[in-house]
């Protein structure tokens, strides 16, 4: 049986070296655990700015607004209000769209005392279970119980204790995080993520009142507070989107600048391209690769960070598909994000998989070709692909780009892709 897919297409007319600059836009990963701290006010305000206008930005919004909150959005500023009453079961149809709908899950049980969470939805890249984020929450007094498809999490009042992650979890750490700002006493967060947006987290947490030490160290200590304040935060730079664009420049043997990024978020790729050959130019706050040549074959191994990032594997696996030499890609954090690799072998790269790590045989050329986005970095490999290679390249369900890159068609036209959207309704065995 064939499933229906609505959703739109992109073609792109590749061989176009890209020429010009890209604004980098809020962070995705920092905006989404920023918003669900809201809910740790009893009444009050947060004010966020350079908030990304993004498809799991609004699914978050609907989300809170669901459980009681009122979202205002203008232009790239976002107000959140929280009402003394919350609603603490969420809607299955909101929470399914997104994996990021957990993270409400730690900051509503510490408020309300209650949570039902349906299990999320998000990208297919494989198993991402919530298991330490339950563990966690147990540890500080809450009763959790998984029921029909849904977590059942209670607790009269969490407390503050020593918590070891047995893998540093982003989500987890976030969830944690936020739970132990409203719990009573001292918790100890071990091995916890060390990524900028949960730095980012922590300083919206501390201008809301709360008392949280070592950020970027894998050890947070968090003081709970009987209640936090009202706040007005900014939101970083997106590392994953900027790295897209500036390896847009790179597949394309382009000039293209990257402004407003924070470069150290960026170290672990700006290393890799290094070993490959390829030179960025580091201006402060602008990143800019000029008329690269094509990268040599690398090993890269993905990693938590500060180790290269898995949310830009694919966009490196399209890379390393036209380098000279055979490159070695080992990914250790998702068992499942390799889905890209077959559509990209529809485009005539040479990729063999053995489990975990994926063979790149570097080519001279890709050809345009039908293919598929299964998940929001593996689309965003395709469009990459697409804009190197020869001839034209049609990428369906680009949906999925719209939950991470805010106007990508519109900003890649702008530095001279010939690249162009519509709707469709097509089913993958079309394609």
């Amino acid at each position: 049986m064939k499933a229906s897919l609505e959703s739109g297409l992109i073609t792109i007319k590749g061989g176009r070296p890209l020429r010009g600059e890209v604004i980098a836009q809020g962070s995705k990963n920092a905006t989404l655990p920023i918003m669900a701290a809201s809910l740790l006010l009893y009444n009050g305000k947060i004010s966020l700015r350079n908030v990304p206008k993004l498809l799991d930005v609004h699914t978050m919004s609907e989300l809170l607004i669901s459980l009681g909150a009122k979202v205002d959005r203008d232009d790239h500023t976002m107000t959140i209000e929280i009402q003394d009453e919350l609603a603490w079961e969420m809607p299955p149809s909101l929470v399914r769209k997104m994996r990021a709908s957990s993270l409400v899950l730690g900051p509503l049980l510490a408020r309300c005392g209650k949570v039902i969470l349906p299990l999320p939805g998000g990208c297919a890249i494989g198993s991402r279970p919530m298991d330490l984020h339950f563990k966690g929450l147990s540890k500080m007094g809450a009763q959790i119980t998984l029921d029909k498809g849904a977590v059942i999490a209670k607790a009269n009042k969490l407390v503050g204790t020593r918590i070891y992650l047995d893998f540093p979890s982003v989500g987890a750490t976030e969830n944690l995080l936020m739970a132990a700002a409203l719990a009573d006493g001292e918790t100890l967060i071990e091995n916890a993520a060390r990524e900028p947006e949960i730095d980012n987290l922590v300083r919206a947490l501390r201008k809301m009142g709360a008392v949280i030490e070592g950020e970027g160290t894998g050890i947070l200590r968090i003081k709970g507070k009987k209640e936090l304040n009202p706040a007005s935060i900014t939101i970083i730079p997106d590392r994953i989107e900027a790295a897209t664009y500036l390896l847009a420049g790179v597949i394309t043997h382009g000039d293209v600048a990257i402004r407003g990024v924070i470069p150290e978020h960026l170290n672990a790729l700006l290393a890799k391209l290094d070993e490959a050959g390829i030179e960025v130019i580091n201006n402060g706050n602008v990143l800019r690769v000029l008329n690269p040549g094509r990268p040599n074959g690398i090993t890269l191994k993905t990693m938590p960070y500060p180790g290269f990032s898995t949310d830009l594997q694919p966009q490196m696996m399209a890379l390393l598909s036209l380098a000279d030499g055979t490159s070695i890609i080992h990914e250790t954090i998702f068992e499942a994000r390799f889905l890209h690799a077959s559509e990209l072998q529809k485009m005539g790269a040479q990729i063999e998989l053995q489990g975990n790590t994926a063979i790149v045989h570097g080519q001279e050329n890709l050809i345009g070709a039908e293919v598929y986005a299964t998940d929001l970095r593996g689309g965003a490999a395709l469009v990459l692909a697409g804009l190197a290679a020869e001839g034209e390249t049609t990428i369906y369900n680009v949906e999925h780009l719209k939950r991470g890159y805010e106007n990508m068609v519109e900003k890649l036209t702008l530095i001279g892709a010939q690249i162009d959207e519509r709707a469709a309704e097509v089913t993958k065995e079309d394609i």
